[in-house]
């Protein structure tokens, strides 16, 4: 019996026979060789796309390019909106579909020169990498032909290589704050400083830690609920060697952090200095001439179209200037003209170097792994089934010249300040397998990542490197707990992961441990919402009164001072803020004493769930407006991956997310792990491929 390829083959020889084979027919002829050209190259019917009852894609192929095939197709069955929207903004092509705010992300990425930087680097990319992206990429372009209603700008498609590595430059300049550095340039502010924002969590357990065979590894990243930063779960076999579950995010051809059979790491966001600014020295006669010693140069002006979408469904074409230099991309405001500098401007291995994590046996491959330093930053713990784990605040962080104030904007006038080298891995703060058995990070300082009898010491490490020393209420509210066990058992880490109480003593961006202490009478109408936080055990259960109260004043507070890490702020300075909070409480639930359970939902669709959880507890959880003065969930807990790696056998993973494997509305999956996720259950996971066959609720085969 013929094979499909062969069946495709033998077809062509009957179509030649009867067609004249002028040009009309000679294109037909030409995407049916095509057509066989790409089935040859990837099989799809060798893909199995393996979907077990939680709608979770396990996506087994012979190859790993076959599997990242694979793998693209399932995730546009979830979410293809999502991953459009991340690959129109590469190609600068959003403002087609979203009109103005889509044109200004256009108008980001050309600025960054995404095209220049993926041209001048791809060369460096291997090639079984660059293979895997071809096989993902595939996998894409055939979804988007077989359900040509559902693509959003019809010239958007057939996404390239260069597409796609553009992509990954536009989300990891993101990731690193790119998007805050360019609006505060735009808007006049040219302060070098950022809030300590949301975060996420990770610990890993040796055996030394839990008195038994399992090495204990959490995987906690707090993220947008949705979007483009939000995680899809996945699981990808090959046989080629690659056997791994976790989570990543649109667009991505590998798994971000989560576990294969060996070892497993878990990611959080670190606060080295990541973005140099740089001031410009600019003619005096001439506004795009800057000097740099003796020599002046002229800023590389672009001039882009970009086009908007009107509420008409017109499209308008404008165009809009770009400026470049030495330094970096540039932007003029009344204060001077400014350029700023980040590593992924010259290095696009990123998803290179996790495709080599995902395939690590061991520390030792594990640690090759990272030696490329092509992930700009990120925090790494690491756990092994060998009972090893480790710590890294990872970054490729410039070799800067320590007699400038690189916190601050320095000088771009001088070859100085133009550095072009990278710190090696060796460099940066890690610690491998500490006596106290445990390691640690929730976006604090790298110098606290154990036993303080372990930890590294700051004056160590290259303080151009810019790490900040900060604690946050998740680490000194872990550290409170973890001093409660000389042993942590399968239990107690399940405790400490779902905790949601604050310290004692409050460590947020504005410092209200005031609000706590001050004589309630100076609240006036207030008083009683004063009294209410004052009783607050600091706790964020569905019954505690007190969290919704501290969220709206805080909150309200926040968007009206904007200040970074300031001294305590006096109960005067509270009081309209204490008021907002009582007021809004009363006009949208008519009383005061408001539990958690009464404010806070998880919302998706028609579902609304009463969820736990405040901004910044371990499992943290921050709200926007929902309705009637309630608020939905938007950022925080979200994908979460708990492994235990007995000495022999395949790691024990229990995971759970937040909604569901789709984010198609019609989909069972849509909101399906709503409720395990409220009430702090997961579903139990496997590796092993043949188990999930037998389990599972539908096999299929990409197109």
């Amino acid at each position: 019996m013929l094979d499909h390829g062969a069946h495709i083959v033998h077809k062509f020889g009957k179509i030649e026979r009867f067609l004249n084979m002028d040009g009309k027919y000679l294109t037909i002829l030409f995407l049916f060789t095509i057509s066989f050209e790409i089935y040859a190259q990837w099989r799809p019917d060798q893909i199995e796309i393996i979907r077990d009852q939680w709608g979770v894609p396990h996506i087994y192929a012979p190859t790993d390019a076959q599997v990242s095939y694979g793998l693209a197709w399932a995730h546009a069955e979830d979410d293809f909106e999502t991953i459009q929207s991340t690959l129109l903004a590469a190609k600068s092509m959003l403002g087609r579909h979203l009109g103005k705010d889509g044109a200004v992300v256009d108008y980001v990425v050309r600025l960054l020169r995404a095209k220049e930087i993926v041209e001048e680097n791809l060369s460096k990319v291997s090639p079984k990498f660059l293979k895997l992206v071809k096989g993902y990429l595939a996998g894409m372009n055939a979804y988007a032909a077989e359900h040509p209603k559902e693509v959003f700008v019809k010239k958007a498609f057939p996404i390239t290589v260069q597409d796609v590595f553009q992509a990954y430059v536009l989300q990891l300049a993101l990731m690193d704050g790119a998007d805050g550095v360019i609006a505060d340039l735009f808007n006049g502010n040219i302060d070098h400083s950022a809030l300590v924002g949301i975060g996420s969590n990770a610990l890993a357990f040796s055996r030394n830690k839990t008195n038994s065979d399992h090495v204990m590894l959490a995987i906690n990243a707090h993220q947008p609920l949705e979007g483009p930063a939000s995680w899809y779960e996945a699981h990808l076999v090959s046989d080629e060697g690659w056997n791994i579950m976790g989570g990543l995010f649109p667009g991505g051809p590998v798994v971000f952090h989560g576990t294969n059979e060996y070892l497993g790491w878990a990611h959080t966001v670190n606060h080295p200095d990541k973005i140099d600014l740089f001031q410009l020295e600019i003619d005096s006669e001439n506004e795009n001439r800057y000097r740099i010693d003796d020599h002046w140069y002229d800023l590389e002006e672009t001039r882009i179209p970009l086009y908007l979408k009107t509420i008409f469904g017109l499209k308008i074409r404008v165009k809009k200037s770009t400026f470049y230099s030495k330094y970096g991309p540039v932007i003029k405001n009344d204060k001077g003209t400014f350029a700023f500098k980040m590593s992924v401007f010259d290095e696009i291995r990123a998803i290179e170097q996790w495709y080599n994590m995902n395939k690590a046996q061991n520390l030792s491959q594990f640690k090759k792994a990272l030696s490329k330093v092509a992930i700009p930053s990120f925090n790494i713990i690491y756990a092994d089934k060998y009972d090893s784990i480790f710590y890294i605040s990872n970054g490729r962080l410039p070799l800067r010249n320590p007699n400038f104030d690189w916190k601050k904007i320095v000088p771009g006038n001088t070859e100085l300040t133009l550095s072009t080298e990278y710190h090696n891995l060796v460099d940066l703060p890690q610690l491998t397998n500490p006596n106290a058995g445990y390691l640690f990070n929730m976006n604090n300082s790298p110098f606290n990542a154990t036993d303080s009898v372990d930890n590294l010491s700051f004056h160590d490490f290259d303080s151009t490197m810019g790490y900040r020393l900060h604690e946050n209420n998740r680490s000194i509210r872990f550290m409170t707990l973890i001093d409660q066990y000389e042993e942590v058992n399968w239990q107690d880490f399940l405790k400490i992961k779902h905790d949601v109480t604050l310290p004692d003593s409050l460590q947020y961006n504005i410092n209200v441990n005031l609000l706590f202490t001050m004589d309630p009478k100076i609240a006036g109408l207030a008083a009683e919402t004063v009294r209410i936080l004052q009783k607050w055990n600091r706790r964020s259960e569905l019954i505690d009164v007190g969290p919704a109260h501290f969220n709206e004043f805080y909150t309200h507070l926040m968007g009206k001072k904007k200040i970074i890490d300031v001294a305590l702020v006096q109960p005067v300075e509270m009081i309209e803020s204490l008021h907002y909070a009582h007021n809004y409480l009363l006009e949208n639930f008519g009383k005061i004493d408001v539990t958690l359970g009464e404010y806070q939902f998880l919302v998706r669709g028609d579902k609304a769930l009463p969820m736990r959880g405040l901004g910044d507890v371990l499992a943290a959880m921050y709200s926007r407006p929902y309705k009637e003065g309630k608020v939905k969930g938007v950022a925080g807990e979200s994908y979460i991956m708990l492994v235990r790696y007995p000495s022999t056998g395949l790691p024990i993973i229990e995971t759970v997310h937040s909604y569901g494997a789709s984010n198609r509305p019609g989909s069972p999956h849509f909101n399906d792990q709503m409720e395990m996720f409220v009430e702090q259950k997961r579903k139990s996971m496997t590796l092993d491929i043949d188990v999930v066959r037998q389990n599972a609720k539908n096999i299929y085969h990409p197109k």
